[in-house]
């Protein structure tokens, strides 16, 4: 998920609230028109103007374009002058708002940068998650990814980031943050921080290429019920392999059944959705997509499932996309039972490109159902326990998350609660078998397009 990619035709798909599925083939655009051609010269603001419009014009899923005359458009864009790229974004964003679809976007090149960066499920840079207190325009490290230079270097959640290579952080954006810890992987960084039982301190961390952990589970002991809770943040490359070993895991320290938590989570890679249920799910379809022909494409069970024991998923309105795919494949199937509030309701499919020039366009090409055949979009998947949070109670579990999957937190309790439940039918588990991930040449992401803080991984 790290660098922009240079190939022009370079497809991918979307699925998400604010994420983006794709799925990597090279494509040709359709090449002429019977109208007159406007010139369009290479490197060239039209260039980038007319490589929208041909992906447009080639894969929007509604065939009419909102009953915008699509030919027109693209005689009305290139028929004027543009000084400089910025001035051709605007105008590319002006017709694609004019298609109506708030998933068929522009990205700019450092957005799409930061998007593929998301989708890969990895990042280069040393391995921290910082946020930025926009009271006291102080940086702090809210997380260090696991095995990560930062974490080798003793790094902490909590820490104070006075200075990034010599250059305080006071007057610093989180982007400006971002741009310091940037470099050549085996480059040092150097870093200031403050410590509370410690005070200021200097570490070196040298950059490497980290993969992402989208993926955290721990054992639960609840009443002499052992509980495998699972967080899955977001539908990255790497999920279906870190969802993979967490299962094995606690598998092997006789669970009785797992929680698995979506709550917050935006999405992500498609197929990271539809392998991710085939380790949950031994038989049943997952979810059948319709491009804007008609044409349908499903995707069942595949007899690699690890384990049977309940399952209990959690999620919320902030469950999204690729979350929604696998919460309503394991609920329609009787796999799971699902727990919290009605989710998000994203249910179209976006593929993703990169312009010559590095930005990157996503355009909505198919819809997807569940199972059922049930249309979510714009109004989510229902949970099969309706529990909300109180305003209290979510403010108290966004400011501490170590609090998610405690006896702090109702809708874990509750999830806790189903288990017990059926803990005195269950037998303890065999031991499962690694099952090989197939991923057939197909990526899927997504953006959260409402973040709730403003933060930065790197």
């Amino acid at each position: 998920m790290n660098h922009p990619i240079k190939s022009v035709w370079l497809n991918q798909l979307l699925i998400g609230g604010g994420a983006i599925a794709a799925i990597t083939l090279n494509s040709l655009m359709t090449p002429a028109l019977s109208s007159p051609e406007p010139e369009v010269l290479e490197d060239n603001p039209k260039a980038i103007i007319d490589e929208m419009w041909q992906i447009v014009n080639n894969e929007f899923v509604d065939r009419k374009f909102n009953r915008v005359d699509w030919l027109e458009k693209r005689q009305e864009l290139l028929g004027q002058e543009y000084s400089s790229n910025k001035q051709a974004y605007k105008a590319i964003n002006k017709a694609l708002k004019d298609l109506g679809d708030p998933y068929t976007r522009f990205l700019a090149p450092d957005d799409f940068a930061t998007l593929t960066s998301q989708t890969s499920g990895e990042l280069s840079g040393i391995g921290v998650r910082l946020i930025l207190d926009k009271r006291t325009s102080q940086l702090f490290v809210v997380d260090t990814v696991k095995n990560s230079p930062a974490a080798s270097a003793g790094i902490k959640r909590g820490d104070r980031v006075i200075r990034i290579n010599d250059k305080p952080t006071a007057l610093m954006t989180l982007e400006q943050a971002k741009q310091e810890l940037e470099g050549e992987i085996g480059t040092q960084v150097s870093l200031q921080l403050s410590r509370k039982d410690k005070g200021v301190f200097q570490v070196d961390v040298t950059r490497a290429e980290i993969e992402i952990a989208s993926v955290t589970y721990t054992l639960k002991e609840e009443d002499k019920v052992r509980i495998g809770y699972i967080k899955l943040d977001e539908f990255s490359s790497h999920a279906a392999e870190q969802m993979t070993q967490a299962i094995n895991d606690l598998g092997k320290k006789q669970v009785s059944g797992y929680v698995l938590d979506l709550r917050g989570n935006p999405g992500g890679l498609l197929f990271a959705s539809v392998d991710i249920a085939r380790l949950w799910l031994k038989k049943g379809e997952i979810v059948m997509t319709v491009d804007r022909r008609g044409g349908d494409r499903h995707f069942s069970a595949n007899g690699t499932a690890l384990t049977d024991l309940p399952l209990v998923i959690l999620v919320d309105q902030g469950s999204a996309s690729a979350s929604e795919i696998l919460a309503g494949a394991l609920k329609e199937n009787k796999r799971a039972t699902v727990v919290g509030t009605t989710t998000y309701g994203k249910g179209t499919v976006q593929s993703v490109h990169s312009l010559s020039d590095g930005s990157g366009l996503a355009v909505t090409i198919a819809r997807y159902y569940p199972p059922s055949g049930t249309d979510i979009n714009h109004k989510g998947i229902n949970p099969d326990i309706y529990l909300d949070l109180s305003m209290e109670q979510q403010l108290q579990l966004k400011n501490d998350p170590e609090l998610l999957g405690t006896n702090a937190d109702p809708q874990y309790k509750r999830a806790v609660g189903v288990l017990k439940s059926n803990a005195a039918s269950i037998s303890l588990p065999a031991t499962p078998k690694p099952v090989g991930l197939r991923w057939e040449n197909l990526r899927e992401a997504v953006m959260d397009e409402n973040p709730q803080w403003e933060r930065m991984n790197q």
